[in-house]
């Protein structure tokens, strides 16, 4: 049969609330004895409730945290809870403790389900695992069943048959055999799609034949799993907007879901549509039904349970499916092929009660009282035996009020034949006459003729109560309906909601007669939410046993109570809600009801508007356009609603109100304006742009964006002029999908190639993290929000694109078996064995993703330890990484949980070569124990902040404080910088040196297999060529092969640099004052100028081009002292002075010359100069802005001249000035040259070069005659 389209029926104040709570409310559960319900909260406690007047029975404590799971036995005996840090307690059935509480998760307990036959408890928890309780001793029943490492438990439920246990996690949905212990299956769920959502909540239905699963805000849909194949069943149910939870109703036919959006929405399980909506003010949490199915409990943010009713649409379709008795001269009628579902058959519904000929039967139906009597008069003149006919024509007389006519003809039915017709026509004449004992007798008696028929049981009730109605006993007859619709377990709900609300409406003009508004409109309110459809005559026909005892009119009932209930309203002064009724009875009455309420509708809407001008706002529109104007959004909506409530409504009126709702964040109703827009006016762009934001606030980004191309499509189409160029307000999506391109690029090129994504643990390529980032909800965010801007947003652009790859970084020590990438390619890290290397991955993964960061990445497997192009470029870019981490871990492996300030320093973490820049680098760290927990337990975010630890570090390191939290790679101190790592292994030889390359700046080939010699000497090679700074060639100890001024081993650098006194102030000046006297101020300058003059060192193809003060040695004498072999030195313009070398010097004269020549040199440091001091440009530091033309290139690259060459002429006070000064200085220079010196010993080669000839011990010099120091200054090569 085709189906009628129904409007969603939407509800916003709940029937009851539950309010006591102090917190948000995470759980609620009906217990079965229908009176009850058990909640709990993140107050620590839970409560159980009378379900009638919403009163606390008693407060639950126990717990000492935030309750998160809450689940009640099939049979009442047992209620169980679970709070955030893993322990459950056990209660009985009124709320008793029956246990302490037990841990034995060691995160929190999400979720908790009594097995069917109540002997099982599971609990699910974020640890990854389930327990199953036995409900006799409590204890855990075997282990528990493990998810894998990253499969964070957050419900678990119990099949119908108790077979098997369905779980959701973050990660996936798994089904369990129990009895066997084995999962059987396992799918990932709303994480298929790769968009980071996680599966909630979980509910199978009565027959086990379907599970349906929620997702979290990434995708808020419910899903329906078929669990024979465990595939999808149809499309995804959407609607919601963030996170869904889900409960399913005892008769297994609606499903009801909460949502963060604020909305409870009731779903039909036949065909999968939103039947109502329910608005809570606050985000929902839980759900559940009542026992009997009629409300839905949901609770939430604001602490409360609100309480909604359940609209009959579902009794409806229960009803038409029923097999009611039909009258017995009546044939069921067939229903059409296209009828609706929600259309009723003719069936009738008291056939084997009511007997009657159909001429009398519809003379009673149209009220022709007088024709029915004289019809059945006929039959009993005909047939005196006919007791039918007396007691139809009983029913007759008491519709005319002929109390003892009626009463005469029920008494004659019953004397021929004791019936049940006779009976009802008995207890009506007598409760007509007041007598309403021997009515009740009447009544009583007739229910022995019902046959245990239930449809006569519950139909007999009914008039019993109308009896009474009708004789003012208004009280206790809707008492005993509700109390049949309640109590009956097969009633026919429709039956008696027909009867409550025709009842209602009689009480209703009652009170509506006596000027009793208020309580007028609550008659009526209780009428119109008791029956909630507009087409009554099917009704009518199929309760026209009604019609005939007491002469209802059940065609008009639903058009007279909304139309009663309007009227009452305004009369009362309730004239907002009294126009949301005037709407739901013209939206839910057909064209021909319309048209039969004209008058009426045209006379309430004058009525209404005459208000609105009485209170100052004759035009609607304008003073709803003035509170949008003033962001009063809710006059401005209410001002809308009135106008389109009253059918003046235009489509920029829908238009306005969309957007004044969408400032208050309304995204639904702004939606349903926004399609109105386009449905008045489909070819005008408002609407789409209208449909775009509201689209866009409810995070639907996929719609949003195809409603913002439409809307441009609809603008450069047009063929107005003025509306085309509006085009240009507007960025397409290509436009923003390339700077959102550039901006990824930019991002990327500071960050690994391949990082771990710890939402689904798999390793991702460059490549894949585009992907997932476009399908990611920040892209279609950021799409959607900066196409509608006419600048492309870059900035804003940037922060989201930064903020989606921020990376983490992890630095540990490699131990055992470590996984490489062809360990984890194309698996799932949470998925492996955790054994060896692998725990710790998973472990940095988890604990990654639980601060909040995406991705991941580690030295083991992130990089392709086979690709030695790769391995280059990884270790090239090392440093570059750690520097733009968002945080990087250290991973302290050998430091026990709980440790004393002290143990960071004895890690072997500070022992290995590479730690030192993985420490150096990064901006943010945080050091984790052995167990994973924060070293000290420190949870400050950044670890560098911490005084203590840093000062642990300071003293294990030996790096001064600056450098530990603000350090900046370059290659100024090159020799302190080469002591931090000289007592550091690492694994392979050539990795001492590859680990600076990041600390010094620079960018070298990476080769291995060269030496530890090699490697060193070709980094120290580039840092002395680069920067100039010899500090790397104080050092004692063997010289390297590379080049001999260079040491053999990093350990060279162990021992403090060569540090002699300084002379203070003081000395300095008395030896100014003795040179001026010793030195002509000429040979001062000239000095000064030629080691002014001096190139910087040259070191290249391992040749040292030193700039240097060369002291020729003269004499060379072997002796011994203290068991060494030592030398003492002789040498041109210096003092004599010992030397010991492992190297063999040949000894030597003037008396017994040698050929080879031997140097002393002081290599040439600048900094003697006193010129001033220009910031080092460090590694990562910019270039000056190529924009800024204040000196041209050549300027800038130019070498700084002499200070001799660059003084200033033509002007002889400023000359004398400067001269005066140059004095000054080139004076404070020769003094300085007096001072102790460390200095190298070099031998002539064959070739000419030299080469030094390593100490033992720091050779310590002085010059004995400045004079002769000019004439020693050199360049000399060495090997």
């Amino acid at each position: 049969m085709m189906e009628a389209e129904q409007p969603i029926i939407r509800i916003t104040t709940a029937n009851q609330t539950f309010e006591g709570h102090e917190a948000s409310v995470l759980g609620a559960v009906v217990l079965p004895d229908r009176r009850r319900m058990v909640t709990v909260s993140c107050d620590k406690t839970l409560r159980l409730w009378d379900l009638e007047d919403g009163v606390v029975l008693k407060i639950m404590e126990g717990h000492c945290a935030s309750i998160q799971g809450v689940a009640v036995s099939r049979d009442g005996q047992f209620i169980a809870s679970g709070d955030h840090d893993g322990a459950l307690i056990a209660w009985n059935g009124d709320g008793e403790p029956l246990t302490q509480p037990i841990k034995v998760h060691s995160k929190e307990i999400c979720s908790l389900d009594f097995s069917p036959d109540s002997t099982l408890l599971a609990s699910g928890s974020t640890d990854a695992t389930a327990e199953l309780w036995n409900t006799k001793t409590w204890q855990v029943q075997e282990d528990p069943i493990s998810c894998g490492a990253s499969a964070e438990i957050l419900c678990v439920r119990f099949s119908p048959s108790g077979e098997y246990i369905a779980v959701a996690t973050k990660t996936n949905i798994q089904i369990w055999n129990l009895g066997k212990r084995e999962r059987i299956t396992k799918f990932q769920g709303h994480s298929a799609s790769g968009n980071e959502a996680w599966n909630l909540s979980l509910v199978w239905t009565l027959d086990g034949t379907r599970l349906f699963s929620t997702g979290s805000d990434r995708d808020p849909t419910i899903r329906e799993w078929d669990t024979s194949t465990w595939k999808q069943v149809g499309e995804p149910w959407k609607g919601h907007a963030a996170n869904v939870w889900i409960a399913l109703n005892p008769t297994g036919t609606l499903l009801a879901s909460v949502s963060d959006d604020r909305q409870v929405r009731l779903w039909r399980f036949s065909d999968r549509r939103t039947i109502a909506i329910f608005k809570h003010i606050y985000g929902a949490y839980c759900v559940t039904f009542s026992t009997d199915g009629k409300h839905i409990l949901s609770g939430g943010r604001d602490g409360m349970i609100s309480k909604w009713a359940v609209p009959l649409l579902e009794d409806i379709l229960k009803d038409q499916a029923s097999d009611d008795v039909l009258r017995e001269d009546t044939p069921k009628e067939p229903v059409a092929d296209n009828a609706s579902p929600y259309s009723l058959t003719s069936q009738q519904f008291g056939c084997k009660i009511l007997v009657i000929n159909t001429t009398a039967r519809n003379a009673c139906v149209t009220g022709d009282l007088t024709t029915a009597a004289r019809l059945l008069t006929q039959d009993i003149d005909a047939d005196s035996n006919e007791y039918h006919s007396y007691a139809n024509r009983s029913f007759v007389m008491a519709r005319k009020a002929n109390w003892d006519h009626a009463l005469d003809d029920a008494q004659k039915s019953i004397r021929i034949q004791p019936s049940l017709m006779g009976c009802i026509s008995k207890g009506i004449a007598h409760c007509g006459k007041r007598q309403f004992n021997d009515a009740m007798k009447a009544f009583d008696l007739a229910f022995m003729f019902v046959d245990e028929d239930r449809n006569k049981t519950r139909l007999l009730l009914l008039i019993k109560a109308i009896t009474l109605f009708n004789a003012d006993q208004h009280d206790e007859a809707i008492q005993r309906i509700q109390e049949l619709a309640t109590t009956c377990p097969n009633a026919d709900f429709l039956a008696c909601g027909i009867v409550e609300t025709y009842l209602h409406v009689q009480m209703g003009v009652n009170a509506l007669d006596d000027a009793r508004h208020n309580d007028a409109a609550d008659h009526f309110a209780a009428a119109v939410n008791t029956i909630s459809f507009s087409s009554m005559s099917a009704i009518h026909s199929k309760y026209d046993i009604f019609a005939v005892l007491f002469g209802w009119d059940l065609k008009s009932l639903w058009l007279t109570a909304h139309q009663h209930w309007c009227c009452s309203l305004f009369r009362a002064g309730k004239f907002a809600e009294a126009l949301i009724s005037y709407r739901h009875v013209m939206d839910g009455c057909d064209e021909a009801t319309k048209a039969s309420c004209l008058d009426w509708s045209t006379a309430f809407k004058k009525d209404y508007c005459a208000l609105h001008a009485a209170t100052g706002f004759p035009d609607l529109a304008a003073k709803g356009d003035d509170a949008l104007a003033a962001g009063n959004y809710d006059l401005a909506i209410e001002l809308y609603s009135v106008a389109i409530h009253l059918d003046l409504a235009t489509d920029a009126i829908f238009a306005n109100r969309s957007k004044a709702r969408a400032g208050k964040m309304l995204w639904d109703d702004a939606l349903l304006d926004a399609e109105k827009v386009i449905e008045l006016n489909s070819s005008s762009y408002s609407g789409y742009q209208l449909k775009h934001a509201a689209l866009h606030g409810a995070h639907r980004y996929d719609e949003a964006i195809e409603a913002f191309n439409i809307m441009l499509s609809k603008l450069e189409n047009t063929p107005d002029t003025e509306t085309t160029n509006l085009r240009q307000q507007y960025v397409s999506p290509c436009e923003v999908d390339g700077a959102i391109e550039a901006s990824i690029k930019a991002q990327l090129d500071n960050a690994p190639h391949r990082l771990i994504d710890t939402s689904t643990g798999h390793l991702c390529n460059r490549e894949a993290q585009i992907n997932a980032f476009k399908m990611s909800a920040e892209y279609k965010e950021l799409l959607s929000s900066t196409m509608k801007h006419g600048d492309l947003r870059m900035e804003r652009i940037r922060d989201v694109v930064a903020m989606y790859f921020r990376y983490v970084m992890l630095s540990h020590r490699w131990e055992g078996t470590e996984p490489l990438l062809h360990d984890i390619q194309g698996k799932a890290v949470y998925d492996l064995d955790p054994v060896g290397g692998i725990t710790k991955l998973q472990s940095f993964c988890e604990t990654t993703r639980d601060k909040g960061f995406r991705w991941a990445w580690i030295d083991t497997c992130c990089i392709d330890q086979t690709n030695n192009v790769e391995v280059q470029q990884s270790v090239n870019s090392m440093f570059v990484w750690y520097r733009h981490s968002a945080l990087t871990i250290i991973y302290l492996s050998d430091v026990p949980p709980s440790s004393q300030p002290g143990t960071l320093a004895s890690s072997a973490w500070n022992t290995r070569g590479w730690t030192v820049q993985e420490f150096l680098a990064p901006k943010f760290v945080l050091f984790y124990q052995k167990d994973w927990s924060l070293y000290l337990d420190d949870r400050s975010p950044n670890h560098k902040d911490s005084l203590a630890i840093m000062q642990e570090m300071g003293n294990a390191t030996g790096i001064d404080a600056q450098a530990l939290v603000a350090f900046r790679p370059g290659m100024r101190d090159a020799r302190e910088k080469l002591q931090w790592v000289s007592s550091r292994v690492t694994t392979w030889q050539e990795d001492i040196a590859y680990s600076l390359f990041g600390i010094f700046g620079v960018n070298l080939p990476v080769i291995y297999g060269e030496k530890k010699q090699k490697a060193l000497g070709r980094l120290l090679q580039e840092v002395v060529a680069q920067s100039g700074d010899i500090s790397a060639l104080d050092w004692v100890g063997q010289s390297s092969e590379f080049n001999s001024c260079l040491p053999a081993d990093i350990t060279a650098y162990k021992a403090p640099p060569c540090t002699l006194p300084s002379p203070s102030e003081d000395d300095i000046q008395m030896s100014i004052s003795s040179l001026r006297h010793l030195m002509a101020v000429d040979l001062v300058l000239k000095l000064y100028a030629r080691l002014d003059n001096l190139n910087a060192p040259r070191f290249g193809n391992c040749r040292l081009h030193l700039p240097c003060i060369a002291f020729r040695v003269t004499a060379v004498k072997r002796s011994r002292a203290q068991d060494q072999e030592i030398y003492e030195v002789k040498a041109d313009g210096l003092h004599d002075l010992l030397i010991n070398t492992e190297d063999k010097l040949i000894q030597f004269s003037s008396l017994r010359p040698t050929m080879q020549t031997l140097l002393l040199v002081r290599p040439w440091n600048r900094q003697l100069l006193e010129l001033p001091d220009f910031a080092e440009p460090s590694g990562l530091a910019e270039l000056p802005d190529a924009a800024d033309d204040t000196q041209s290139e050549e300027d800038y690259w130019s070498a700084p001249g002499s200070p001799l060459q660059d003084s200033p002429g033509g002007f002889p006070e400023a000359q004398e000035s400067v001269d005066s000064e140059l004095s000054d200085r080139a004076l404070r220079l020769t003094a300085q040259l007096e001072q102790p010196f460390g200095a190298f010993l070099l031998a002539r080669q064959r070739s000419g070069e030299y080469k030094r000839i390593a100490s033992d011990n720091v050779i310590i010099a002085r010059v004995r005659d400045l004079s002769s120091i000019s004439d020693m200054i050199r360049t000399l090569e060495i090997l």
